[in-house]
């Protein structure tokens, strides 16, 4: 349901949760931005971090590991809202997650840039 053991997923699965839940759509937003991030800087390695508490619509933490070094996320409304706008998660698209995985398939707007 996740990367696997090199990537820190906070403990919640994504299949059966609607968009409005973090475990979900900040983990599709995380991909995305860390595309983003190593598209930009031509990297070899990006990690993004985002965290959230219940009550919160920003998150408590939003960074990213470009090849080693540590920089604040910009440009990108981390509201579960503004994620579920950007990434248009309300789309029927849950389907192919069965079927594909949640990440590395084309079709997915947190897979596009």
């Amino acid at each position: 349901d996740n990367y696997g053991p090199q990537i820190p997923i906070g403990g919640g699965c994504f299949s059966g949760k609607d968009p409005s839940k973090v475990d979900r759509s900040a983990a599709y937003a995380a991909r995305h931005i860390g595309i983003h991030y190593l598209k930009k800087h031509k990297a070899k390695e990006v990690f993004c971090y985002l965290a959230y508490a219940i009550g919160y619509p920003q998150p408590l933490e939003a960074t990213v590991v470009i090849d080693g070094k540590q920089q604040l996320v910009t440009g990108f409304d981390l509201t579960p809202k503004g994620i579920i706008k950007w990434l248009d998660l309300k789309k029927p698209q849950y389907e192919q997650t069965a079927r594909y995985g949640h990440f590395g398939h084309k079709n997915f707007n947190w897979e596009k840039l």
